[in-house]
């Protein structure tokens, strides 16, 4: 990053994020900001207040960093495309919270204070995004992992301690039938089809352009962040199966034999489709509507440690 453009780097900070310990830390605290390039915000309490402030600081701001997990991260995304300067502000992340996946797919390291030089000589990379609804985010989930987030925000213990707890609502977790919706499709076999229709039970349906869940969960390992697709893996198995296969989904190995798509558009239909955008829960609703954003975002990220993920690593 060139000297001129210091003052125009504003880092928004989640105080409540990883737990509050931003808050509990004071030397943590106090060496980040000192370490942090430009303006360093950490006043917003709430997940509206988040959105609000990076809307706001997109008019001044030529690299907004979100300082926090995948929550702060979504929020902050959230602001900036409601800005309406989604492809013009660049994009920086500091870990900071319980759940880091989305740094995972640009090559950042967890460690907060390794991830600031990236602030200053990252390397500039050009990436999806996709739109849920009228979130942007970069990885949704629809079904039981969703259910989970959902069922993780009613109670207050946080971090993984608190996914684990609200789990149980995947072992009673209902698998109607549901209606798939592809626009402009390439199946796991290479066909292609302008539109595909297909009806699934599906226990977990994942729709990425980022590879990652949190907790290094290597849930779409088959993304690419800059091919212009979403990536589309069904779960299509009872519960139980799903548990007892875990070690392996966690790792990517059984999603390689399971139906996966790429399309430009996947559109949902079903009873009670809980929905999660970036680990925030958005509801059940009957309908659900994803379309990928290509080249929606400039971040600042390793592209060696990313090259696996980019179609395009030498840049």
């Amino acid at each position: 990053m060139e000297e001129s453009q210091k003052d125009r780097i504003v880092c928004l900070i989640n105080p409540l994020a990883a737990n509050k310990r931003w808050k509990r830390r004071r030397r943590l605290r106090a060496e980040l900001i000192r370490k942090l390039p430009g303006i360093c915000l950490d006043t917003p309490q709430n997940k509206e207040e988040t959105v609000k402030m990076a809307r706001e600081i997109c008019g001044q701001a030529d690299v907004v960093v979100a300082v926090g997990g995948d929550g702060t991260i979504a929020d902050v995304l959230q602001g900036i495309y409601e800005s309406g300067r989604l492809n013009q502000v660049t994009f920086g992340v500091i870990p900071f919270g319980s759940g880091n996946a989305f740094r995972k797919s640009l090559g950042l390291p967890k460690n907060p204070f390794k991830a600031i030089k990236y602030l200053k000589n990252g390397d500039p990379m050009t990436i999806d995004l996709l739109q849920v609804e009228d979130r942007v985010a970069a990885f949704a989930s629809i079904g039981s992992t969703a259910a989970v987030t959902g069922e993780k925000t009613k109670h207050p213990i946080p971090g993984l301690l608190g996914h684990l707890l609200a789990a149980r609502k995947l072992i009673f977790y209902r698998r109607p039938e549901r209606i798939l919706e592809l626009y402009e499709v390439v199946d796991d076999q290479g066909h292609k089809y302008d539109r595909l229709e297909i009806n699934s039970r599906f226990l977990d349906c994942v729709v990425g352009n980022t590879n990652y869940f949190g907790y290094s969960w290597l849930v779409i390992p088959q993304a690419k962040i800059d091919d212009g697709y979403l990536d589309i893996i069904l779960f299509e198995m009872p519960a139980i199966i799903y548990i007892l296969l875990f070690p392996l989904i966690y790792f990517g190995w059984l999603q390689k034999r399971l139906r996966h798509y790429k399309a430009k558009e996947l559109v949902i239909k079903g009873p009670a489709l809980d929905t999660q955008y970036n680990g925030e829960y958005l509801g059940a609703p009957e309908t659900v509507r994803i379309k990928t954003l290509p080249s929606a975002l400039k971040v600042l990220g390793c592209r060696k440690k990313a090259a696996r993920f980019l179609t395009r690593p030498e840049g």
